[in-house]
This record gives structure tokens, C-alpha cells and sequence, in this order.
């Protein structure tokens, strides 16, 4: 197994046992020494989202989705750092390509719809 496998499993692993701060320690590296991959940046970024860390985790979906522009949920967790940070409009936006997506999602589409009401 890899340096990079494993260092992405260990911050899996803490952010499934709700260690986010922890979390961001071995994903970091991870992403340090494979920039490219989207698991990495998806769970480091969600790990960012946890921590409140709002523009650190928007950048990690940015660049998730430059590595994977069909991505559902990378561009869910955009809208809800966009969201968090006051910015409705783009929120929306990045919730419409999400419901767009995955059609049915009900997580996606509340949010869309809290976003639409919050700017109408």
C-alpha cells in the first residue's frame, strides 16, 4: 500500500470518528504529494467544511472540480461554503448544477430552495 493511500485512509478515518481537526493532518500530505487527486481534495475539503474553514474548503471543491467538473457533491459542498460565507446568489448557482446532477436529491434541493427563498 502507499504513502498516499495511507495517509488518505488514517484522515478517512478520523473524520468518520469525527475528528476533523485531526483529519486535516495526514490529508493534507496526502494532498501535498498527489495534487490531483479528487478523493483527497474531496475529503480534505469536507474536513475544512466540518472545521468551519470556509475559504479553505471552497478552494478544495474548486479544485475538485477542475479534476472532476461532473462531481454532485463537490458542487453541493461549494454552495454551502458559499452559502456560509454570504454569497446566496453563487450559492444557488452551484445548487442548481448539484440538483441538476443528481435529480431527487432532497439534501440538494433543500438547500436550493433555502438559498432561492433567502435571495427572492
Amino acid at each position: 500500500m502507499s504513502e498516499v493511500y495511507e495517509l488518505y485512509q488514517e484522515g478517512l478515518a478520523r473524520l468518520r470518528a469525527g475528528h476533523a481537526a485531526q483529519a486535516t493532518v495526514p490529508l493534507e500530505r496526502a494532498r501535498r504529494a498527489e495534487p490531483d487527486k479528487a478523493s483527497i481534495r474531496e475529503a480534505l475539503g469536507r474536513a475544512y467544511l466540518t472545521l468551519r474553514r470556509y475559504a479553505e474548503a471552497e478552494a478544495e471543491f474548486t479544485a475538485m472540480l477542475e479534476l472532476a467538473p461532473n462531481d454532485h457533491y463537490a458542487y453541493y459542498c461549494l454552495g454551502r461554503c458559499q452559502e456560509r460565507t454570504g454569497r446566496a446568489q453563487l450559492a444557488q448557482g452551484s445548487y442548481k448544477l448539484a440538483v441538476w446532477l443528481l435529480p431527487g436529491n432532497d439534501d440538494y434541493q433543500r438547500a436550493l430552495d433555502r438559498v432561492v427563498r433567502r435571495t427572492a
